[in-house]
């Protein structure tokens, strides 16, 4: 993985890297000479930094989740650390983007590169994602395409991705930035599909009907067992008959959603609440239900999380000082922060199975804020050694991802054995001997 970008932005090649202190005002003055080979513009390294970080909590997430319930997410409503990684990669997508998109000579071929990028990127998502890999300790691979899982988190990066770089190339205005809000007006068009696009998540997630509907699951020795779920409402939040779940279940199938829900932890589905454990005596019927986390209705806030992403990116374009950059992503941190904490205490609650507004606002406050920390940190005061590691990873994100994440490393580590499967690799070097 390289450039800026979860995947490698071709079109970044014409502008160049961002410089650190002259990035501003490029439509009030001439454009600069294009730097010789022997002084290239210095890397904005918090970009690898901050992906790196995120992808190290993303690992920790899924290694010690199970076990710390700090660190795994959330059963429904609320936030926990676990709930910060996808919006933070959403976010980093939307700040790469700005840099990628500095110049579009021709902005039909920039338009088909991030059409044919996202088309890889959500390829990928299927493949990994979609149930092909999987049976990790037994050694068996395969998807029945029947049950497919569609969605994931791949397939939602590369949705927001699209659509923020098709907002990056197509809407930007000419006006000269001098302060924050001259950068609001020149990116106003960005601003109104992200208010578009949220009052529509709104007006479907509070004013869907949502009816009473079945599912199936398999039960011991193949049977199929059915629940009934009675529902009839509308504007309903909770797990069993939210507007997002019957989006999903309508549109994509319920045999193609996620089939281990988060809300298996909750008190009403899980002794051992808020860990996974055995059903209750009087569990309710939607405990065992399919529910995708990155469903279809859920990622259009995402892509607001990444429109998000590009605004703080412009930041970097148009203000050289780093006072001036620092400030501008700050007040909109604290704000949007601040708002997120107003609509969950007024009961839009935040939820990260749903990506409701209120969880938007908070995440991307949140990622704003340790954005300009690494930001100061790395790149205004030089501290390169301590964060060498996460740079390196946040250069090699995706591979790491998809190593990791995606189970590829362990099923190369167990899939390769000596006459036995028990004599694999693992036993080797003296792990589960």
């Amino acid at each position: 993985m390289g450039g800026y970008e979860l995947v490698r932005s071709d079109d970044a090649a014409a502008g160049g890297g961002p410089d650190l202190e002259s990035g501003a005002n490029s439509s009030k003055a001439a454009a600069p000479p294009s730097p010789s080979p022997a002084a290239p513009q210095p890397r904005l390294v918090s970009l690898d930094v901050f992906r790196g970080i995120t992808v190290l909590l993303m690992i920790i997430v899924d290694d010690v989740g199970g076990f710390v319930p700090a660190l795994n997410h959330s059963p429904w409503d609320g936030l926990t650390i676990a709930d910060f990684v996808m919006p933070f990669f959403l976010f980093i997508v939307g700040v790469a983007l700005t840099l990628a998109y500095k110049r579009v000579p021709d902005k039909l071929e920039a338009t088909k590169k991030a059409v044919l990028r996202a088309l890889k990127l959500f390829c990928l998502g299927l493949v990994l994602q979609g149930g092909f890999f999987h049976g990790v300790h037994s050694l068996s691979f395969g998807v029945d395409l029947a049950k497919i899982r569609l969605m994931g988190i791949l397939q939602r990066i590369a949705i927001a991705y699209l659509l923020a770089a098709i907002c990056e190339i197509w809407l930007k205005g000419d006006d000269d930035v001098d302060s924050g809000l001259d950068l609001v007006k020149r990116y106003r068009y960005q601003l109104y599909v992200g208010l578009v696009l949220s009052f529509m998540y709104t007006i479907l997630l509070y004013g869907i009907y949502v009816p009473d509907w079945e599912y199936q699951i398999s039960g011991p020795g193949s049977i199929e067992k059915s629940f009934s779920v009675k529902c009839g409402v509308t504007g309903d939040t909770g797990p069993a008959c939210s507007a997002v779940g019957m989006v999903d279940r309508t549109v994509l199938g319920i045999d193609h959603l996620y089939r281990r829900p988060v809300y298996a932890r909750t008190k009403e589905c899980s002794i051992n609440y808020p860990e996974n454990g055995p059903l209750p005596p009087d569990a309710p019927s939607w405990c065992q239900a399919p529910f995708d986390p990155e469903g279809l209705l859920s990622s259009v806030m995402a892509i607001v999380t990444c429109l998000i992403g590009l605004q703080f990116g412009h930041i970097i374009i148009h203000f050289e000082k780093h006072r001036g950059r620092i400030t501008n992503w700050l007040i909109p941190s604290f704000s949007m922060l601040a708002v997120a904490l107003l609509m969950d205490f007024v009961g839009m609650r935040m939820n990260k199975p749903l990506y409701t507004i209120s969880y938007t606002l908070a995440t991307a406050g949140a990622a704003g804020l340790l954005f300009a920390g690494i930001y100061s940190l790395v790149d205004v005061y030089g501290f390169r050694r301590p964060t060498i590691t996460m740079e390196w990873m946040g250069k090699h994100a995706l591979m790491i991802y998809v190593l990791v994440a995606c189970n590829i490393l362990p099923m190369f580590i167990r899939g390769f054995y000596w006459r036995d499967p028990n004599n694999s690799l693992l036993k080797f070097i003296g792990v589960g001997a």
